[in-house]
């Protein structure tokens, strides 16, 4: 379990006046992420010369800067000895070929069997612990019936170095899929903004109040038959069921998707065809790019002949 000791105590030197006492706290805690830090200061476990003080106060020369962080809390998620399927590993980063069918995180009807059960057992103890909480190393995540490339994190650094990548959209995210019908275009962007659907709580939707935006480029890669087209997507954004709802959108729908796809379709039974080939990002420690491959699951590689044939 990662320890912090319970109380830090700074003293504001000259290259540091000015700073407003949340953005100070990052430089000196990297570890932790500013939305947790300003939580703390609004909780009064941070103090400016020993008084309580709001995130946007400016520091001067010599001030007394003071913050109390409580140990990370346990995860109330029992470990499992679930085999996984390692793509690489290091002090930083595990990378894993999800299965089909297999959560990423517990949810109501899914407290065993999940990557973070498999994770907590494989790992034991080293993982990020990001806003105080030991969450084991969670830094995205792909649907269920969504095989592919996934990362976690084995330290707090590592965590925020990736998540900022994810929010500056700098990761490389390519999946790879079949669809339904023919598509139009060789080649194509959706863009959109995507939230909860309004009636239909399952569901995304497109360019309703409160969405976020999302884009997704893709490109057919073998037309296979009049019926059905394998295709990559390359993601600039990561919304929940982006590739799904877009491609959902132009009258391509993701074989095999039981929210999206429709009620009736003679492979509907073989599950979702849609894989994380392609994970790229700059590593925590070398500070280079690395790239990961997860190769496509037998059903999907079956499937594909079956269609050209």
């Amino acid at each position: 379990m990662l320890e912090r000791e319970k109380n830090f105590e700074y003293i504001v030197e000259q290259k540091d006046m000015g700073m407003r006492l949340d953005q100070f706290l990052v430089r000196k805690h990297p570890d932790i992420t500013r939305s947790f830090l300003q939580k703390q200061i609004k909780e009064g476990k941070v103090l400016l010369n020993h008084m309580p003080a709001k995130a946007g106060n400016r520091l001067n020369l010599k001030d007394c800067v003071t913050i109390t962080l409580e140990p990370p809390q346990e995860l109330s998620v029992e470990a499992e000895d679930i085999p996984l399927d390692i793509l690489f590993e290091d002090n930083d980063i595990l990378v894993i070929n999800k299965p089909k069918q297999m959560v990423v995180h517990p949810a109501p009807g899914h407290s065993s069997g999940t990557v973070v059960n498999a994770v907590l057992h494989h790992c034991k103890g080293s993982l990020s612990g990001i806003n105080g909480v030991l969450r084991p190393g969670i830094v995205h995540r792909i649907d269920q019936d969504t095989t592919g490339v996934i990362v976690i994190c084995k330290n707090d650094y590592s965590h925020n170095f990736i998540a900022a990548q994810l929010k500056e959209h700098t990761i490389t995210r390519t999946y790879h899929a079949i669809v339904h019908n023919h598509v139009k275009k060789e080649e194509g962007t959706i863009e959109s903004t995507l939230a909860r659907h309004p009636v239909d709580r399952k569901k995304m939707a497109m360019n309703v109040k409160g969405g976020k935006n999302a884009v997704t480029h893709y490109k057919v890669l073998d037309p296979l038959n009049k019926k059905f087209t394998y295709i990559a997507c390359n993601l600039e954004t990561g919304r929940t069921h982006q590739i799904r709802v877009h491609m959902a959108s132009i009258g391509n729908p993701i074989l095999g998707d039981t929210l999206y796809g429709p009620a009736k379709c003679p492979y509907r039974l073989i599950g979702q065809t849609l894989h994380a080939k392609t994970l790229g990002f700059i590593h925590p420690s070398t500070k280079k790019y690395v790239e990961f491959d997860a190769p496509l699951p037998e059903y999907f590689l079956k499937l594909l002949r079956q269609l050209k044939g």
